[in-house]
């Protein structure tokens, strides 16, 4: 099968022939017709995360084998199934719970894959939908998506999911009590479509582009505001009415998890998402005396991913925006270049 994938210390898309896999007992393999483009991606092609003064995190140095196909947000049909299959057949379209875990450790067994400390995701540690198929360990990692848009439920694996489960980090709060989103991409968008069908009213959005920020006000954010110089916490305070109880910043740079830190409310809640990487200083008498909690949040569960499903199922999920692209070498190339220059209005998916 054609895979397109990177190799060690080399940046390049290479369109790939390797075997195609065969599925055995609860394995499942899928032709893909959707892969979705993500943040992450970047960070894979480019070896690693910007851990600030702690230099970079290698992939490879972590165990990371290559070649590897990324693309961790993929639908596709059910081509075959091993002997232990019970739940779907050849012809099934469905949505693949890529954040896999090792199955044995509390985390995995408590149905928190996305903890285990020895994961095997889909996209990264296995390879993952950009390419013609994808084997998928375990049928209960396929989500039936009957009744929406492919593309879009492509984005519910990862931006959907990260998203839903920060605002659930969050929640409940009274629905005008200030809640602050740093970044209106993919990831700040479906926020706050998931904070307005889950009835909060005050959300203020923080990003360096007015397109994303009309974007926001689309999607239901109550006030916006513009980040670039002379922007500072007071500007924010204003814009959401007071010192917010919640930030969610999908960002997560040094600049916006200071700005986090100062603006938030006496014993308010940061969640911290984004991959951007740096560093940030923090107070610690001050992190005690406001009481303030930081919590990292990386994708959701499988069952997370269920309940989404059934949100977007039910039409209580606005749409994204979603830019289809061809699924080759280089369409996965120009995709990644794009977003690490910035600048796209929602999600790239990828058909086949």
């Amino acid at each position: 099968m054609h895979a397109f994938a990177v190799l060690p210390d080399d940046a390049t898309i290479h369109d790939l022939d390797i075997p195609t896999p065969s599925p055995h007992g609860r394995q499942v393999l899928l032709k893909v017709t959707r892969a979705g483009v993500c943040h992450t991606d970047t960070h894979l092609r480019a070896g690693g995360y910007d851990l600030g003064s702690r230099g970079l995190m290698s992939m490879k140095d972590r165990g990371i084998e290559y070649p590897m196909v990324l693309g961790h947000e993929v639908v596709g049909v059910v081509a075959e199934v091993g002997d232990g299959v019970e739940s779907v057949r050849a012809g099934d379209v469905r949505l693949i719970y890529p954040w896999i875990g090792c199955g044995e450790c509390r985390q995995c067994r408590e149905g928190h894959d996305n903890r285990c400390a020895a994961g095997r995701n889909l996209g990264v540690a296995r390879h993952g939908g950009y390419a013609e198929y994808i084997l998928v360990p375990d049928e209960k990692y396929l989500v039936d998506i009957d009744g929406i848009d492919p593309s879009w439920a492509a984005t519910l694996a990862c931006s959907g999911l990260t998203a839903h489960s920060a605002v659930d980090k969050v929640l409940p709060l009274e629905p005008e009590e200030p809640v602050v989103i740093f970044g209106a991409g993919g990831l700040g968008l479906t926020a706050i479509a998931i904070l307005r069908a889950r009835g909060h009213r005050n959300i203020c959005v923080v990003d360096v582009s007015d397109r994303n920020l009309s974007l926001a006000r689309d999607m239901g954010a109550s006030s916006t505001v513009l980040s670039g110089p002379g922007i500072g916490s007071k500007e924010i305070r204003e814009a959401a009415g007071g010192s917010p109880s919640a930030v969610v910043d999908f960002v997560n740079n040094g600049v916006t998890a200071s700005a986090a830190f100062d603006i938030l409310a006496k014993a308010g809640t940061m969640i911290q998402v984004g991959l951007f990487g740096g560093e940030v200083t923090i107070p610690t008498a001050m992190l005690a005396l406001r009481m303030i909690r930081i919590e990292g949040s990386f994708v959701g569960t499988l069952a997370q991913l269920q309940d989404l499903v059934g949100i977007a199922r039910r039409g209580e999920l606005p749409h994204i925006p979603v830019d289809e692209r061809a699924l080759s070498a280089a369409e996965v190339a120009r995709a990644l270049d794009d977003l690490t220059a910035g600048g796209i209005a929602g999600r790239i998916v990828l058909t086949a």
